[in-house]
């Protein structure tokens, strides 16, 4: 079988069941009975199965080697563990630092077992622990690695990819790196190996037209803001001789009305436009009040919505809960502006994905991209659509390209217009 499934490789005391803490080190449930699963892990793994990961517990348990239990309470445990949880498999090292075995962690030995019976892709895997030995044998085996930090007295890892309070905390960490050095940093060299879709995002009627035949575009979006830059005067004339060219393309207008009363009128009468047009609606009015009675007006009567400006969580649960159940719908959260203040919009992201799950009709907008780069991220983290600017679409011809010969492309570049200026010293 080739190696295409990606797996969540899992720690057992102190990320899945509760541990005492002795001399600030981790010790597991002496007794069969005194195994008690952490909160939120059940929800962590149903969340982690459902996004398609297989789910195996790797575990090391030297006090069989050292004589203190025996392999029997281990493999009761586990499956005491696996059955409630729905684990694909369990792994067990029952040795010590002295028996110089191959599989006890940090060592990657188990990870490297299960890879090979179950085709997991390491470098599409995760590794959670909460000790040092876990990262660095996630770390070996190539995957990317999330460590539970519990606080304990010991030396900690240097090379976690990511750090969470515990399973349930780690999920959303686990989902952005997903396919994170498979997909996101490996050399893609056409748009079409990618699964989000791209939408054109623009006012030029005729650069519409024209990127309507390109197979790769899949939509488009225009607000106010790019009309009044591209010179549009006639909203409706303009929207309308656009929709005359693009039948089939699903294309979002926006309402400029700060009235809820008024928005909701707009939007109404941009719908009736056409059956591939979706509305766009702001999050809010200009005063910051929550747009919630319009969005939940229009959804009951069936109108498909692009619901814009978002960039919290908490915007994404409420519009969620608003439209979602209704017509099909856009939620654009606008991810570069979030990256404009500092902030890493790729967990931000794959939360927003999590809150939307429960609402097939919704698809998840990764808006307002700054980079070549974004698009790779929207595609790895299982984003549905990414608005793209033309300018941007310009620069989709540097995707996958030789770093050496773009080197080389720049260094000539910047000789060629130095001559063409007729610098001289």
């Amino acid at each position: 079988m080739s190696a295409t499934r990606p797996a969540v490789f899992l720690d057992r005391d102190g990320v899945l069941t509760d541990v005492y803490v002795n001399g600030g080190a981790p010790s597991p449930a002496v007794t069969h009975d005194e195994v008690l699963l952490l909160p939120g892990v059940r929800e962590a793994c149903t969340r982690l199965r459902e996004a398609g990961w297989l789910l195996i517990g790797v575990t090391n348990q030297p006090d069989v080697a050292r004589g203190t239990i025996d392999m029997a309470h281990v493999e009761a445990v586990n499956e005491r563990v696996s059955e409630v949880l729905h684990l694909d498999d369990f792994y067990v090292c029952p040795h010590d630092d002295s028996d110089a075995c191959s599989c006890r962690k940090p060592l990657p030995g188990m990870l490297l077992e299960a890879a090979e019976r179950w085709s997991v892709d390491l470098s599409a895997s995760v590794m959670v622990g909460d000790r040092w030995r876990d990262v660095e044998a996630g770390n070996a085996a190539g995957c990317a690695t999330v460590f539970i930090d519990r606080g304990y007295g010991e030396r900690r890892p240097e090379s976690a990819d990511a750090v969470a309070a515990d399973l349930l905390a780690a999920v959303p960490h686990i989902l952005t790196l997903r396919g994170s050095r498979e997909r996101t940093w490996r050399r893609v060299h056409d748009l079409s190996e990618l699964g989000v879709r791209i939408f054109a995002d623009g006012a030029d009627r005729e650069g519409i037209v024209a990127l309507a035949r390109d197979p790769l575009i899949k939509g488009f979006t225009t607000n106010p803001t790019l009309m009044k830059a591209a010179g549009v005067s006639d909203y409706e004339a303009f929207a309308r001789d656009v929709l005359a060219a693009i039948t089939h393309h699903p294309i979002a207008f926006e309402v400029f009305a700060d009235d809820f009363d008024e928005m909701e009128r707009q939007a109404l009468r941009i719908a009736s436009w056409g059956d591939n047009v979706y509305v766009k609606i702001p999050v809010t009015d200009t005063a910051g009040k929550a747009t919630d009675r319009v969005l939940s007006r229009l959804a009951e009567r069936g109108i498909k919505l692009n619901v814009t400006a978002l960039m919290t969580p908490e915007q994404v649960r409420r519009v969620s809960s608003r439209i979602g159940g209704g017509a099909p719908s856009f939620v654009s959260v606008f991810a570069g502006r979030i990256a404009d203040t500092g902030r890493d919009p790729v967990p931000l992201m794959v939360e927003s994905l999590e809150i939307m799950a429960p609402y097939p009709n919704l698809q998840l907008i990764w808006a307002s991209p700054r980079e070549v780069l974004n698009i790779l991220q929207a595609d790895a983290i299982g984003c549905h659509i990414i608005t793209v600017t033309h300018d941007l679409l310009r620069k989709v011809t540097s995707l996958g390209k030789d770093l050496t010969q773009f080197s080389l492309e720049t260094v000539q570049m910047f000789h060629r217009d130095a001559a063409a200026a007729g610098f001289t010293l």
